[in-house]
């Protein structure tokens, strides 16, 4: 008899538990289905009722697992621009990047081995104002790219190894702490780089 999948962490909000599918999906999300829907209408992949119903669909969800359901079989996981999958993110002597509209769940797990690891958080949805991020990093860099607002605290151990937050303190802002070990290896957080200013006006 097959094990039952383990369930994704979850996080109580007003005594109610909310899961990474239950979290509510903005207009932005709703357009960015609609525009893999429209792509699959255009090369075959969905005739013109099937889009029609998935479409009617799209404009009447509310949360991220109702959008991912209109484009499962439609995109592989990592190509969808918004992701549930709360899986830890593992890279051995190769490279491995999270990145797009995905869900950050209270406690994530993250391994580079002999590997580079990037999590672009710039457009992902915390699941809850302070996140654990444990990281294993071994002869391997993680790279955090995070938007502006958001604070860095690294009391993750390291063994002939750095820790670089290069991420502008944020002491009302949701709290991200990487906690693990890096050996041999390092950890970079930082934020987008501000557009410089122009001198000239057109």
């Amino acid at each position: 008899m097959e094990s039952p999948r383990p369930r994704p962490p979850a996080v109580r909000r007003n005594d109610r538990e909310i899961r990474p599918a239950d979290l509510r999906a903005g207009d932005a999300d709703r357009e960015k289905v609609a525009a893999v829907l429209g792509d699959a209408l255009a090369d075959g992949r969905l005739d013109h009722t099937e889009h029609e119903e998935r479409t009617d669909a799209l404009y009447r969800a509310r949360t991220f697992g109702e959008l991912e359901a209109l484009i499962t079989d439609l995109l592989p996981p990592e190509a969808r621009p918004l992701r549930t999958d709360v899986r830890p993110v593992a890279a051995f002597f190769s490279s491995e990047e999270r990145s797009g509209r995905w869900v950050v769940p209270t406690r994530f797990t993250a391994t580079a081995v002999c590997a580079n690891v990037t999590l672009d958080l710039r457009e992902a949805l915390l699941q809850s104002r302070h996140v654990t991020l444990q990281v294993t990093v071994l002869a391997g860099t993680l790279t955090l790219i995070v938007p502006e607002g958001v604070r860095i605290e690294m009391p993750a151990s390291a063994f002939m190894g750095g820790k670089k937050n290069q991420v502008p303190a944020s002491p009302d802002g949701p709290i991200i702490e990487i906690t693990g070990l890096v050996a041999l290896g390092g950890i970079v957080a930082k934020a987008p780089k501000r557009p410089r200013r122009s001198w000239f006006r057109r």
